[in-house]
């Protein structure tokens, strides 16, 4: 469980020794787990924008505060196995006794250098979000602008019509503004999730009624265990993620035939979202979860930065989300969710 975080993560005892490393880790610091384990954190020669050593003292002045749990994100530069030095950012969370004392601490590490590929492509986000924001928002003008001028020259059938569609656009400029904002705070590593127990079956006929109203000859077969188990998840990114699915199905696939199943392992449950579409060729599903993909054979619609969204919610939840693709056939999109929370696992 502790490597599907995709962040570098380091669990330090109360005298700053490693105890524990996820495969990011390793792989950041170039260490392997039984040369990295059991050391002082000193090893990786932690040291901030100062050029100080970070956690060169013992624990941050602030942790001495009963009320910190977690510190901002600083700048620091660690040292790999081989010699090499890695700017990274990095936040901390503090694990406290019941007498409120440190004892100890779980770091995470991001990369400076993703970061700064991060904001080169920020132009081109923006960009494409607000040629998406075009459209809906000139919808909602003209039907609103008519309504207002003609009210008394249309029945109540066009009136619904119109106020329908005028909904649905505004739903969309919601979904659109709510993606530019999660791209911030993936990037950023600043994503904060608000997690409670979630009723899985439930959300899946949330989100299928939603989308028939866009979708009227939607027809989907759910299939979920009667006794299949709530897991520990902000339920908004649930939506957000299947919502996604379910409506890349219907527009590039079909919304005839489609299947949600749901599955569970010792640690995990699985949803799987399978449709009857032409499927992908080989080539292309290494591609589709990078931002800005849409395939070359359909008519460039959307973004392209759904499925990148959607893989980095389920990845901030500690899940994964993967594809499978028989072309002619259909594809089948699987994202799995940890039964516990990466707190609960290490508390």
């Amino acid at each position: 469980m502790f490597d599907l975080i995709p962040d570098a993560v380091l669990r330090l005892d109360a005298e700053r020794s490693i105890v524990e490393a996820n495969a990011a880790a390793l792989a950041l610091t170039g260490w392997s787990a039984a040369g990295l384990v059991g050391q002082s954190v000193d090893v990786l020669h932690l040291r901030g924008r100062d050029g100080n050593w970070f956690l060169a003292d013992g624990w941050p002045a602030a942790t001495r505060l009963r009320s910190v749990r977690r510190v901002p994100e600083v700048e620091v530069t660690l040292r790999r196995a081989d010699g090499a030095d890695v700017a990274t950012y990095t936040t901390a969370r503090y694990v406290r006794d019941e007498a409120d004392e440190v004892q100890g601490v779980v770091m995470s590490l991001r990369p400076a250098e993703a970061r700064r590929h991060h904001m080169a492509t920020g132009i081109e986000i923006v960009s494409t979000v607000s040629h998406e924001l075009r459209a809906p928002l000139t919808s909602v003008k003209g039907y609103t602008s008519l309504l207002l001028n003609r009210w008394d020259r249309f029945d109540d059938d066009q009136k619904r019509m119109m106020l329908e569609q005028v909904h649905r656009d505004a739903d969309r400029v919601t979904r659109l503004i709510t993606e530019l904002l999660d791209i911030s705070r993936l990037e950023s590593g600043k994503l904060v999730l608000r997690r409670q127990m979630v009723d899985l079956p439930s959300v899946v006929a949330t989100v299928l009624e939603k989308v028939a109203m866009e979708y009227p000859d939607l027809d989907c077969t759910v299939v979920f265990s009667q006794s299949f188990p709530e897991v520990y998840a902000d339920p908004d990114k649930v939506v957000q993620v299947l919502t996604n699915l379910v409506e890349n199905a219907c527009k590039y696939a079909s919304p005839m035939g489609m299947v949600i199943r749901g599955s569970l392992t010792a640690d995990l449950v699985e949803v799987a979202v399978d449709d009857r579409g032409e499927g992908f060729p080989e080539r292309d599903l290494a591609r589709v979860f990078t931002k800005f993909f849409r395939r070359a054979e359909t008519r460039p619609t959307g973004s392209g930065l759904g499925l990148w969204i959607s893989r980095g919610l389920v990845e901030a939840h500690g899940g994964t989300l993967a594809v499978s693709s028989v072309p002619g056939e259909g594809s089948t999109f699987r994202f799995t969710l940890p039964l516990l929370a990466f707190e609960e696992l290490h508390a």
